[in-house]
């Protein structure tokens, strides 16, 4: 038996003691594939308007919002040309104020996407930056002279394939950017792009936005000797291009933690904000960006259950490592699935994708749900003549470079195009879309909807679910067994990671009663000394 606990800080039992990012739920909107309401194929921002009961019935807390500010739309939306306001595709801003009264008059929240590490190349920044060499921007993006053959500075590779470096004929330099080549990256060593940034975000707080979600948060500063990036000796064949090195000079550089207290501290002028970071890094790594006093991000996302195996003793013992490192008094926070990777039904099978909500709704921390994981959304099939995601096109065939499969529309019912649209939309809906849909799924208690519906209502209910502490109490053979508690209130939860039925004893869970399975049929049931879980099964026991 292994066991976990909470780090050892004041701590109050109450959910309402404790701030909404701590206590709720993010539901991640990608606008793109969210309800299109113009007719022309594309999700809209009076489309989200129009879809908050569904938000509001599954009980979510807080909409993060994907990109939709004014933008070519090279990476779609991740390539900004103005911070300010919001892309025709997606509506207004007025619709956008209207977003924000609509989600606060419903108890909810808005977490705005911010795109710092980089603008799009038609920017007016970068439009300005890039005409001369003596011109009020001309240092705001990070150039270079060529190397002594002519060519690129150092070996910096993009993250979308080939070279990191762009040719600009007017200054006689090279650019770097770490995406798209219309995407150049800001320098952020420049104290007069800190401050403008900042005034971005003083923009979107002063309208009543809730926080942001910092998109490549750990990019922002590269090596100011601009040394090559080493080798990577792990790397294969087939694998792309861009793991042939290390990013060690281009990601995660000292003096990257100053900028994220920066941008705490603008979040800080206003009431009651949440910064989140976009951290793909080891767990020791991501705590570090908590700040040395708490003073950095509220919650580095931890993406471990898309990077790690899943099983039980891996997750479980992600749990442990991921308490033990935390800093005194921070937050810990799960993700399941989000607009860059695989779906998890497809990732672990719709069974187990069952499993695994169980787990994201009811682990110590603020979960964030990916629109369409509710309903069990698998993988969308692309055809190759209607791929879209540059990266994809980039590299074609490689594993994880389709994001396309993770951005297919929502699926609303079985009317046309399944309620999203009333034509063909951007992406291609997934099979089977006439029956996968929400209001299939509202009308079936025992759907992938009405689960999750039933645990976020359990969170709310128990306060050892919303802000209890945790101890693994079992992490083997397929089993993954914790404990929450706040105060009085306990509940077990215990989950089947694998594909065989386990009997076990469990003297935690001895007494209680079960008050959600992930296969249904056991409501109500008591523990006894010994207790049978089904193959890719879950349970939620409430203890005295």
């Amino acid at each position: 038996m292994t066991q976990a606990t909470s780090p050892d800080t004041p701590f109050s039992p109450d959910p309402a003691d404790h701030p909404w990012w701590r206590r709720g739920v993010v539901y991640q909107v990608y606008p793109w594939s969210f309800q299109d309401t113009t007719g022309d194929g594309i999700g809209d921002i009076p489309g989200i308007l129009a879809r908050l009961d569904h938000l509001a019935e599954l009980g979510v807390d807080a909409v993060w919002l994907s990109p939709v500010y004014v933008s070519p739309m090279a990476d779609f939306g991740y390539d900004v040309a103005d911070y300010r306001d919001v892309d025709p595709r997606f509506g207004t801003l007025a619709d956008l104020d209207r977003l924000i009264a609509a989600l606060h008059a419903r108890g909810m929240k808005l977490i705005m996407d911010f795109v710092p590490n980089h603008t799009s190349d038609r920017h007016p920044w970068f439009v300005e930056s890039a005409s001369s060499r003596t011109n009020p921007r001309a240092d705001w993006y990070i150039w270079r002279d060529p190397a002594p053959d002519g060519g690129p500075p150092n070996n910096w590779r993009s993250m979308f394939g080939g070279i990191g470096w762009e040719w600009s004929q007017p200054r006689g330099q090279w650019y770097y950017h770490a995406f798209l080549k219309e995407q150049p990256d800001l320098d952020w060593r420049n104290p007069a792009v800190v401050a403008a940034m900042h005034d971005v975000l003083r923009f979107w707080l002063a309208r009543g936005v809730d926080g942001f979600r910092v998109d490549v948060i750990w990019h922002l500063l590269k090596d100011p000797a601009f040394r090559d990036n080493p080798p990577n000796p792990d790397w294969r064949p087939g694998e792309p291009e861009v793991r042939r090195i290390l990013q060690i000079m281009t990601c995660d550089q000292p003096g990257i933690l100053d900028l994220v207290e920066g941008f705490r501290r603008v979040l800080d002028e206003y009431d009651d904000r949440v910064l989140i970071g976009e951290l793909y890094l080891t767990i020791e790594r991501l705590c570090a960006y908590y700040g040395d006093h708490l003073d950095g991000a509220h919650l580095p996302f931890n993406f471990h259950l898309m990077m790690d195996p899943w099983d039980a003793e891996t997750v479980g013992g992600l749990i442990e490592e991921y308490e033990r490192r935390l800093p005194a008094g921070a937050w810990p926070n799960w993700v399941l699935g989000n607009h860059d990777n695989p779906r998890v039904a497809s990732r672990l099978g719709p069974a187990q994708a069952r499993v695994a909500a169980m787990f994201l709704l009811t682990a110590r921390g603020t979960p964030t749900l990916f629109q369409g994981d509710e309903i069990g959304l698998p993988n969308g099939v692309i055809p190759p003549e209607r791929v879209r995601d540059p990266q994809e096109k980039n590299e074609p065939g490689l594993p994880g470079h389709d994001r396309d499969i993770a951005r297919t529309p929502m699926q609303w019912d079985a009317g046309p195009f399944a309620g999203f649209s009333t034509v063909e939309p951007w992406l291609p809906l997934v099979p089977g879309w006439e029956t996968r849909n929400v209001a299939a799924q509202a009308a079936d208690p025992a759907s992938m909807l009405s689960l999750h519906r039933r645990l976020i209502a359990l969170r709310r209910a128990h306060p050892a679910l919303a802000v209890g502490s945790v101890r693994v109490l079992v992490a083997e053979a397929g089993l993954l067994a914790y404990e929450r508690r706040a105060g009085d209130d306990r509940v077990v939860v215990m989950l089947n990671l694998g594909g065989a039925l386990i009997e076990t004893r469990l003297a935690e869970a001895d007494g209680g009663q079960i008050v959600l399975s992930a296969r249904g049929g056991r409501d109500g049931e008591i523990v006894g000394a010994r207790i049978t879980l089904a193959a890719d099964d879950g349970l939620v026991i409430a203890c005295d």
